[in-house]
């Protein structure tokens, strides 16, 4: 029989998604799982995206302009200038979805074997992105116990060689809700402009953010900008995961120039979700101020409560709408798989992300989840509940 390629072979399961089979073997014997394992947010899509689809009125559905529709750019470039970040509607392409733009960035910068320095935990899916542009990532270690802040740049310097052709960051961070300062974003700066790097930058969360500290834009950052591309996406901000609407943004001619002849490969983004996108634009500033304050109150409930678990931690994240907790268990993959196949309290049970698939350091994040604050207070407060009956009844529990 054929053999499969070793680039499927070395393709990493997704740890957000690879339970999912677990999860639906639990429903279908009438278990109620409250998913705390997938950035999906269960808020309401704004009615103007919504009325976009619902009266879309094309005879044909026809292919879009490779790089998106431009009325669409146009007006992301007063979006985006809210947030002081200057650009032009030829700076943008729409993606299928921020993962296609982290995945175009990467085939149009780096050549197989270039190298990419990425904190961990990192978002999964890079390493996949990766894979399939035959790049290969070097992560630098943050810790739960600092508050997965950035190392000092000395630790970067380590990772530099001959090879090194970028940095990627996500910020506010998945998977651990982290916000980078001025002064690692500009240590970061440095290090790009000292040895000529791309810097990668996924700003998706932009919206949530929780402090009374600034968001850093890396499109902020001085002396840099033919360096920079940054990847945003719909999917969390308008609860629009579905419509696969993402952008590249860049003032580097020549990166837009190759990403563009990747854009034309795949020929066209998703047109009715570029409608969607575009008419989200134009939700009223009462959406995105309810949804900011639910999160704000639902990061309380979960981070509160995780802490009052015996032998849980958890820092307190500073945006997205993620944590990464440190549980009390031999085998944090072992105990996810667990609560879905064999525990069940009342008739419920809980999902969670085992965090080890965030890191590519062997051993790492072993006694740790992701979980995503995406559901009601109500059912947070729930699922709490159960995880603190789930702990305790663990064969695989340590003190």
């Amino acid at each position: 029989m054929p053999q499969i390629s070793e680039r499927g072979t070395l393709m990493p399961a997704s740890p957000i998604r690879k339970l999912a089979p677990l999860a639906y073997a639990a429903e279908d014997r009438g278990v109620k799982v409250y998913r705390l394992n997938i950035g999906q947010p269960d808020l309401p899509t704004p009615k103007a995206a919504l009325d976009a689809i619902h009266n879309f009125d094309h005879k044909v559905l026809e292919y879009s302009p490779s790089q998106g529709f431009r009325s669409y750019r146009e007006k992301l470039v007063g979006y985006y200038a809210k947030y002081n970040i200057n650009v032009t509607a030829d700076d943008i392409i729409v993606t299928t979805g921020g993962s296609e733009a982290v995945l175009f960035a990467f085939l149009a910068c780096l050549n197989p074997g270039d190298e990419i320095i990425v904190p961990e935990p990192a978002y999964a899916n890079y390493m996949a992105f990766a894979i399939s542009a035959g790049a290969v990532i070097r992560t630098i270690c943050t810790t739960i116990e600092e508050g997965f802040c950035l190392p000092k740049v000395e630790k970067f310097e380590e990772l530099i060689n001959e090879r090194t052709k970028a940095i990627l960051i996500c910020n506010p961070n998945n998977p651990t809700g982290y916000l980078y300062t001025r002064r690692e974003m500009n240590q970061i700066r440095d290090l790009v402009k000292k040895y000529d790097l791309y810097l990668f930058s996924d700003e998706v969360y932009r919206e949530f953010i929780y402090t009374g500290s600034p968001y850093i834009s890396a499109c902020h950052l001085e002396g840099i900008q033919n360096n920079v591309v940054l990847i945003d996406s719909v999917s969390k901000r308008y609860s629009e995961c579905g419509i696969r609407i993402g952008a590249l943004i860049t003032k580097n001619e020549e990166v837009r120039k190759a990403v563009m002849k990747f854009c034309q490969a795949r020929l066209s983004p998703p047109l009715i979700g570029q409608a969607a996108a575009e008419a989200s634009l134009d939700a009223p500033e009462e959406y995105a101020r309810d949804t900011y304050d639910e999160y704000v109150e639902r990061r309380k409930c979960l981070i509160d409560g995780l802490n009052r678990i015996p032998g849980v931690y958890s820092p307190i994240p500073m945006g997205a709408f993620y944590t990464v907790a440190r549980l009390p268990v031999d085998d944090a993959e072992k105990f996810c798989a667990w609560c879905l196949s064999e525990f069940s309290y009342e008739g419920e049970t809980v999902m969670m992300a085992p965090a080890a698939g965030f890191y590519t350091t062997p051993g790492l994040g072993r006694n740790e989840v992701r979980m995503a604050y995406v559901l009601k207070k109500e059912d947070l407060q729930r699922a709490l509940f159960v995880l603190s009956k789930a702990l305790e009844a663990y064969p695989g529990r340590v003190e």
